[in-house]
């Protein structure tokens, strides 16, 4: 592992990550025509753009393991303020049938079980279908042992609160929050790098239940719901909270890696993503990275100078990592 002081100095280009495919069951058989991939056996359920596992596709660094470069060069990928392991986890959702009623636990809870960090999430939604819908959060005046009564009954679902979703929406689901996401939409999640899921109700499908931790981790009041976006001259804001930012950032012919940035915001991680379109990315110290529909691209802290061109209706969405002391 090369030390703080080397990382630091070390440029590292923008690279283009691999999606991996994880198979769920409440899945879909056939992603097209968001990826060109269909289910051989178990559904996929979940396509993660920045998990642990994914391969880095371009550059000096491909076949390397997106693990490998933070482990590797922590500073050049975080900024010289931060260190650490990769800190977001970046998914699409694809559910044919409802997810599990489900809550993940705070920063606080995940340590007591020795989990690195907890799990604050929120979802962008790609397309959604005339009735979508998801679960977040629940209805007022719901007690713990109402939820527990809702569990053992198989009536778990009447405490839910349901949200309407549309394309272009975006939910906020912190830790504590009961939520289920439900068929209908496509979602585009940005969370803190954590798989921890406390299963409260799973429609009878067999998968293990972790009733205990699920009532503990639960809040009955908590910050979800959908957000507002803010509009900038240069950009929109979807959603900026304790652990991450999500952006949409225009690109009218071509933009500047420096604009990217929002006016005070230090150099740090960020990634882009194609929500529809296609871009480049381009520089005189890189090989082009082309960044095409539902891909993502790492933008490291030490990233050279480039530029972002859209080759074909690019709608850019930029998700980058917070945490104290960043300045925005």
């Amino acid at each position: 592992m090369a030390s703080a002081s080397q990382s630091v100095f070390v440029q590292v280009a923008p690279f283009r990550i691999e999606p991996r495919f994880v198979g769920r069951v409440w899945g879909w058989t056939n992603l097209n025509p968001w990826y060109n991939k269909v289910a051989l056996q178990e559904p996929i359920g979940e396509v993660w753009l920045t998990g642990d596992d994914c391969e880095i596709a371009t550059g000096p660094h491909a076949k390397k393991t997106l693990a490998a470069i933070f482990e590797e060069l922590p500073y050049a990928m975080l900024g010289k303020d931060a260190d650490g392991d990769s800190p977001l986890l970046i998914k699409v959702i694809f559910a044919r049938e409802k997810l599990s009623v489900q809550v993940h636990p705070d920063d606080r809870l995940a340590w007591k079980y020795g989990q690195p960090r907890g799990k604050t999430e929120c979802w962008y939604t790609l397309t959604a279908e005339p009735d979508a819908q998801v679960a977040v959060g629940l209805k007022p005046g719901v007690t713990i042992d109402q939820i527990k009564t809702g569990i053992d009954s198989g009536t778990l679902e009447e405490k839910l609160n349901l949200l309407p979703v549309h394309a272009g929406d975006m939910i906020f689901v912190d830790a504590g929050t009961v939520h289920a996401i439900w068929p209908g939409s496509v979602l585009l999640e940005t969370q803190q790098n954590s798989d921890v899921t406390y299963r409260m109700y799973d429609y009878g499908r067999g998968r293990e239940l972790h009733l205990e931790r699920s009532i503990e981790a639960t809040r009955l009041k908590t910050d979800a719901g959908k957000v507002e976006p803010r509009e900038l001259p240069d950009r929109t804001i979807l959603v900026d909270s304790k652990y991450f930012s999500v952006e949409k950032i225009p690109v009218h012919v071509s933009r500047s890696s420096a604009s990217l940035r929002r006016a005070g915001e230090n150099p740090g991680l960020a990634y882009l993503f194609a929500v529809a379109g296609s871009g480049r990315l381009t520089s005189l110290s890189f090989e082009n990275v082309e960044l095409p529909a539902c891909g993502i691209v790492a933008v490291p802290a030490a990233s050279p100078v480039f530029a972002v061109q859209d080759t074909g209706g690019l709608e850019l969405i930029r998700i980058t990592p917070n945490w104290p002391g960043k300045a925005i």
